[in-house]
């Protein structure tokens, strides 16, 4: 009698614990959200964000020397306005499984432009508009008759609440293809596949990030590794903190031949990944309020080398790159105003010391031996360029979605780049007005410098035009900027932003005429930018 009373009380116990264990279980729950925009464009001189190799500053910047196909500066597109229809689409998919767990499945449908080519081109290296990829289905949803394969996979990843493990602190991790960044608008945005945590410790946070940015031949060292870690805290009404980030590139730059048969890097085979670099970035920042003024600071330093894997010259091996950037913004709300000045600086090459492209066994201005890099440089990949939203023509502004268009836009997805900022300094002074709840109007003002050394960073004018020498000359002058940006909120979730921006050129933004060797100085570049903007 006693072994039933004590196996009934334990069946008892079971299906209680079980009944609270099914009880506690969470719910799966769906959510669904996003965005869809139609943008348009038009303007003189003012290249779009593109690809574009390694190029550090002057001739390997074709964004703005030549542009993909003549967008830019010297190509047939020099000093023609340039009109266009583009949009974007964003889908995501959360499945959340209560707070400690969820995945997330998020898609990108694109087009580069309403009516864009399909299929003339080949392996969709160009087309008629001069956009690299603009001969694929992906990307060109808007090609006549539509129905295109342009859904592409942006992020899928899982967020797990990590068990306490006797560590009484809130641990958290995001495992796979994510957005990765620290501090966006100066430093690195990109998606890759890649591990994040979070470790909150009041009022710190510890942010460890892996990352494998390349993976290269299996069977071979030749990968990309990336680690960094940002640890911030909350003091009073600032949020400080500081970084760490060390990308480790066994095959520089990034894309090496393919080890399947008939397939190449989009890089000349001969040269990608024949290369290795091993570059760290410090940074430090400061967001908060002090009194009735909101200040941002951010200083990045960064520190490394690019070398010879294969067959090392003994006079030219590698070369050294070390650069910084800091930026300061103070803003100044008052009532239905905000008034505020932002000053940036980044530092620039040095022509004599570095080739256009910073590898080694390249040659300087000079035809010297490539030796230090001294300016500022940005991770591969890294879309700085759009995140930063500094100014309508020089820094790229909204809309942009489809990839920001200004003269300072440079992508460097196969290796270091200057990102926007490199070899440039501005400052800044703006305002804005909420007239009413659904209207805001912002004006900007900017003057932009120059900080490449015997050259310029987006112009190759030469010192002594018409001869065969090619001394390069060395300008300070970008230009004075000056923006109008309207925002009116027709719905609560239906926005339409129109942006006009006008640059003042300067003596830096010169070009040489390669036929002739003349410089030759641009139409003052100017833009307008539309986005409707839904989100859901």
């Amino acid at each position: 009698m006693k072994k039933f009373i004590v196996l009934s009380l334990a069946g008892l116990l079971i299906l209680a614990f079980g009944a609270t264990a099914y009880a506690q279980a969470p719910k799966l729950e769906f959510k669904a959200s996003g965005f869809i925009d139609m943008q348009s464009f038009m303007g003189v001189n003012v290249p779009q964000y593109q690809a574009q190799g390694t190029g550090l500053y002057g001739a390997a910047n074709t964004n703005w020397v030549s542009g993909f196909g003549g967008y830019g500066l010297g190509g047939p597109g020099w000093n023609r306005t340039d009109t266009h229809w583009e949009a974007r689409a964003h889908l995501k998919f959360d499945a959340i499984m209560g707070p400690n767990l969820s995945g997330t499945i998020y898609f990108e449908i694109d087009t580069l432009r309403w009516g864009a080519p399909f299929n003339n081109y080949p392996g969709g290296a160009g087309g008629a508009s001069g956009i690299a990829g603009m001969g694929r289905e992906a990307n060109n949803f808007g090609a006549w008759t539509t129905d295109r394969t342009a859904v592409e996979v942006k992020n899928i990843y899982i967020d797990v609440g990590l068990p306490y493990f006797g560590i009484p602190v809130p641990m958290t991790m995001r495992i796979g293809a994510q957005t990765l960044g620290i501090r966006p608008g100066i430093l690195m945005v990109s998606d890759g596949m890649g591990i994040t945590g979070g470790i909150k410790i009041d009022p710190v946070l510890i942010a460890p990030m892996y990352a494998k940015a390349l993976e290269g031949r299996d069977f071979t060292d030749d990968d990309v590794d990336v680690w960094g870690l940002n640890v911030s805290a909350k003091l009073g009404t600032f949020t400080v903190g500081g970084y760490g980030l060390y990308w480790r590139m066994n095959s520089y730059p990034l894309y090496v031949t393919s080890v399947v048969a008939g397939l190449t890097s989009t890089l000349n085979p001969a040269v990608a990944g024949t290369n290795a670099a091993n570059i760290w970035w410090l940074g430090v920042y400061a967001d908060g309020k002090a009194g009735p003024v909101n200040l941002n600071f951010d200083f990045v330093y960064d520190n490394g080398k690019v070398q010879e894997k294969l067959h090392p010259s003994p006079y030219n091996r590698d070369v050294s790159y070390q650069g910084w950037a800091t930026r300061t913004k103070v803003d100044f709300p008052w009532e239905k105003f905000n008034f505020g000045a932002v000053g940036m600086y980044a530092t620039g090459g040095d022509t004599r010391s570095t080739s256009a492209t910073g590898m080694p066994g390249t040659a300087t201005s000079l035809g010297q031996p490539s030796r230090n890099f001294s300016g500022y440089v940005v991770p591969p990949g890294s879309e700085q360029g759009p995140a930063n939203g500094e100014s309508v023509v020089v820094y790229s502004m909204e809309p942009g979605a489809t990839g920001g268009y200004g003269i300072a836009e440079r992508a460097n997805y196969a290796g270091l780049g200057p990102g926007a900022f490199g070899g440039t300094w501005f400052a800044k002074l703006y305002a804005s007005a909420k007239i009413t709840p659904w209207y805001k109007i912002t004006l900007h003002g900017l003057y932009i410098g120059d900080t490449t050394k015997h050259g310029n960073t987006f112009g190759t004018a030469l010192k002594y035009p018409g001869v065969s020498s090619l001394l390069l000359r060395d300008d300070k002058d970008i230009g004075w900027e000056f923006d109008l940006i309207q925002d009116f909120q027709i719905y609560n979730a239906l926005r339409f932003n129109i942006s006009a921006g006008y640059l003042i050129a300067g003596d830096a933004l010169d070009i040489r005429q390669n036929t002739t060797l003349l410089n030759r100085s641009p139409q003052n570049p100017w833009a307008i930018k539309t986005r409707l903007f839904y989100t859901f």
